[in-house]
């Protein structure tokens, strides 16, 4: 590891890469600390202080503590994660031939797609800004502050102005981050956003030890778990379905290989992080109604109070519910980016097949069978970390927000991005080799 460090540091391209995103990543923590203005910071953080182990919590490690100040970058990332997921389901349910097309035209249309997801994403993050200034206008803190302390029609609109503003500013960044740093660039910005909470986590927990609010054995024991589910987490996102695959006759650049044996990888949980984000940002829609609107009413009906009843934070309902949408996200991700169709295709054009399966339509099969089964797997254990920490929370009394999608976020940017600064340092191996 502290090889892979200074090799790191020694590559003037990925010295560059590394230097760019942590610039990127402090400009975004600066971003998170300036409030919107209007808004009393100290009433916002006693209320956090009550009701903060719940959904708000929740929101708030999405929004990389963002939410708890009030800030600019409050939505955090959640606007574009919800327009990605839905034209995810547009393409995939192929509703406009127009997205079919573009998706098959190369850079040029995942271009034009990525113009429509932040058209998508701007008009998301109105409604969204709005429904957060209404709602944070209606709640007092526990001393009986109010949040905005002015509220008005102008505070409203400076305040969706500011939010907005602070999501295309997020998702301009995490686009920099992807284009000239190291890794996926919204992926980085939620795991700086958790990173920078841990310090804070382990000095509560010191002074709870101190008080004898919490016990050491169930420090020791919290240890213990936490680094055994790490170990789980490296394992399956690491682990991956080799399907065998011979070329009768293989052409590498001038060169023609008679019988060559390659594998086509397949991971066990080959949509990453990007499952669990989704499943979180789409249980978030509720839950944020049930906290900041707890009087809302439909036709008569108290619907804010039955949510808060039924997705009560390690309720059964909330642990399933977020579970099968893991699963449902899983399943969905591998819809869309995996075409088996395409790729047996690929593999018959190059004169490959899978030994035991006959070319075309019966390879393609085969590998959406093999696909199927280990997303399940992969999707039944993310699910199961997803919940589990919950369930945790009520038995040893976690002294701060301790969840199963920061270990999933945590675990699987580092790998992802830990991949990518080797295969740059490869690629600047190999470069040095033939200019030699």
């Amino acid at each position: 590891m502290f090889r892979k460090i200074f090799n790191t540091l020694i590559t003037s391209e990925l010295k560059k890469k590394v230097f760019f995103t942590l610039l990127v990543i402090f400009t975004y923590r600066i971003g998170a600390m300036i409030p919107v203005p209007g808004v009393n910071t100290e009433a916002m953080k006693s209320m956090f202080k009550v009701y903060g182990d719940g959904i708000l919590g929740f929101l708030n490690m999405f929004s990389g503590g963002a939410l708890n100040r009030m800030s600019i970058f409050s939505l955090g990332v959640i606007p574009y994660i919800n327009a990605s997921i839905i034209m995810g389901l547009i393409q995939s349910a192929h509703i406009f031939p127009y997205f079919d097309k573009l998706s098959k035209e190369g850079y040029q249309g995942r271009k034009i797609l990525t113009q429509i997801t932040r058209f998508g994403t701007l008009l998301l993050g109105i409604i969204q800004s709005f429904v957060l200034a209404i709602m944070i206008s209606k709640i007092r803190a526990p001393s009986g502050l109010s949040i905005v302390v002015n509220f008005s029609l102008s505070w409203i609109i400076l305040a969706v102005i500011t939010l907005v503003t602070g999501t295309i500013i997020i998702m301009w960044l995490g686009e920099q981050i992807t284009e000239r740093g190291i890794g996926n660039g919204i992926s980085i910005i939620i795991f700086s956003g958790i990173v920078e909470r841990l310090p804070h986590a382990v000095f509560t927990t010191i002074k709870l030890i101190k008080l004898k609010e919490f016990s050491i054995f169930n420090t020791l024991f919290l240890i213990i778990v936490i680094m055994a589910v790490l170990i789980f987490v490296i394992w399956i996102e690491t682990a991956q379905r080799k399907i065998p695959i011979h070329y009768t006759k293989k052409i590498v650049g001038k060169k023609i290989y008679n019988k060559q044996t390659s594998f086509l990888p397949i991971k066990v949980d080959q949509s990453g992080v990007i499952a669990v984000i989704f499943a979180a940002s789409v249980l978030s829609v509720p839950l944020s109604i049930s906290q900041f609107a707890p009087g809302l009413k439909v036709f008569g009906f108290h619907i804010a109070k039955k949510i808060a009843v039924l997705f009560n934070n390690g309720s059964i309902i909330y642990n399933l519910t977020y579970a099968f949408l893991v699963i449902f996200f899983c399943y969905f991700y591998n819809f869309i980016s995996f075409d088996t169709e395409d790729i047996s295709e690929n593999i018959k054009k190059a004169g490959g097949f899978i030994p035991g399966i006959r070319p075309g339509e019966y390879t393609s099969k085969y590998i959406k069978n093999v696909l199927e089964k280990i997303t399940l797997i992969g999707a039944l254990f993310v699910a199961c970390i997803a919940v589990l920490p919950d369930y945790l929370k009520n038995i040893i009394n976690v002294p701060f927000f301790f969840g199963g999608t920061s270990l999933l976020i945590i675990v699987g940017v580092s790998i992802d991005t830990i991949g990518q600064i080797e295969s740059i340092f490869i690629m600047h191996s190999y470069e040095k080799f033939y200019n030699r």
